[in-house]
């Protein structure tokens, strides 16, 4: 056999080869897509055998959904104060322990007192001299003894010994040095025996519960922001836990620097476990709305700056404009255009336009199921296989369901 027969040979059985995988290929693939008989794609938005675009949609939901400016502030005392004397001296005694809380009124610094002491004891005697002065001249002027002048300038003497002896009594005072309101004593800078001028810082006092916080919001929201509104604050020292607090007071002026108003607000701090100094992340709730209408953030057509959804009404695909919220955990709030209970779809808008037919993928399964489960069952065994059922006669043998018909006997 010649070269030419073998290539000749071996081109016919490629070409079969070819042939035969092309034919089985057309027998396994069944009808093509969109051909007569063909499934219709049930979801993302494909058409189905109908004409309809399968759709996937949901109901307009209701939940509470507050309106909140989230920003960071820091913690302030309710009430601080560093105690300064206020006439120079040596201090004789320190009445507290650093770090404990202090009553108000309770004594903190004592000044050397010797000085001041002598110079009141000074004056109560100058003071009884200047009376016993005043009662004798008042006898003498009954009796004309005197001048009327005189008596003036013993009445005078009388009067400028009692404030001489109330400014060393105030002096004496000022030797002391008491807590103006309830706190906690921070840390001294000063110990016994120390010669301390006036205005010389002693030591710290905090009011720390309640506590302060103070944050500032952009001017643009200063319309919603009111007296009395709630406030949440989570700390990065205190991971896990929130706090409750109010807005009291809201500062008229606003910064021209940063263009911003700074806000006032107060947290319990029954346990101490917040302090002065402390960052805090700040959630302030300007709207409690308990029955704001949400919907997935998907649902949204964006045109330029309007939205748009696609209600389904009646089978068939409505255009929209809503009027959007706030956004937070891909829901988005619907301010209006929708009502409660609107179906809105969700996925597969890029192939609808307004009144289009369309037919919802959840709600088509429900309705086939709920169909499939209405037919009657025909008297026999079932088979189920690969999806479809398959009624075998009663009186067929078991496992012969699918076997070929007897032949007819030979004439």
């Amino acid at each position: 056999m010649n070269n030419a027969v073998k290539a000749a040979i071996a081109a016919v059985f490629v070409i079969a080869a070819v042939g035969g995988g092309y034919w089985m290929g057309t027998q396994r693939a069944g009808p093509a897509a969109g051909a007569p008989g063909a499934p219709g794609v049930a979801k993302g938005g494909a058409a189905t055998g109908g004409g309809e675009i399968t759709v996937e949609a949901v109901k307009v939901a209701t939940t509470s959904l507050p309106q909140t400016i989230t920003t960071v502030g820091s913690l302030r005392s309710d009430e601080s104060v560093t105690l300064r004397p206020e006439v120079a001296g040596r201090i004789n005694s320190i009445g507290f322990q650093e770090g404990q809380r202090v009553a108000k009124g309770a004594l903190l610094v004592r000044l050397d007192t010797s000085v001041p002491q002598a110079e009141v004891q000074q004056a109560r005697a100058n003071l009884v001299l200047s009376k016993n002065k005043f009662d004798r001249a008042v006898d003498l002027a009954k009796s004309n003894f005197i001048s009327g002048q005189a008596r003036d300038e013993a009445e005078n003497n009388l009067k400028v010994t009692e404030a001489a002896l109330q400014l060393a009594e105030a002096k004496l005072a000022k030797m002391d040095l008491r807590a103006p309101f309830a706190g906690i004593i921070g840390l001294r800078s000063v110990s016994i025996g120390d010669y301390v001028k006036e205005g010389a810082d002693l030591v710290n006092l905090e009011s720390i519960d309640p506590l302060k916080v103070d944050f500032r919001v952009p001017e643009v929201y200063m319309r919603q922001v009111q007296v009395g509104q709630a406030l949440q604050i989570q700390l990065d020292a205190l991971p896990g836990k929130t706090f409750e607090g109010r807005v009291f007071a809201v500062n008229p002026l606003i910064d021209a620097a940063g263009r911003s108003v700074v806000i006032r607000a107060l947290v319990r701090n029954p346990d101490t476990s917040l302090r002065p100094g402390m960052f805090a992340r700040v959630r302030l709730i300007t709207r409690d709305a308990q029955d704001a209408m949400v919907l997935p953030e998907q649902a949204l057509v964006p045109q330029g700056d309007q939205q748009f959804v696609y209600r389904v009404i009646d089978g068939k695909a409505v255009r929209t404009k809503v009027e959007v919220g706030q956004r937070r955990d891909s829901k988005v709030e619907i301010l209006n255009g929708v009502a409660k209970d609107d179906v809105i779809v969700t996925a597969g808008q890029l192939k609808l336009r307004d009144g289009a037919p369309v037919n919802v993928a959840g709600a088509a399964s429900a309705k086939s199921s709920a169909t499939a489960a209405a037919l009657p069952t025909p008297t026999g065994t079932g088979v189920t296989g690969g999806g479809n059922s398959v009624i075998t006669p009663a009186n067929a043998a078991p496992g012969k369901a699918d076997a070929a018909p007897p032949s007819p006997p030979k004439s």
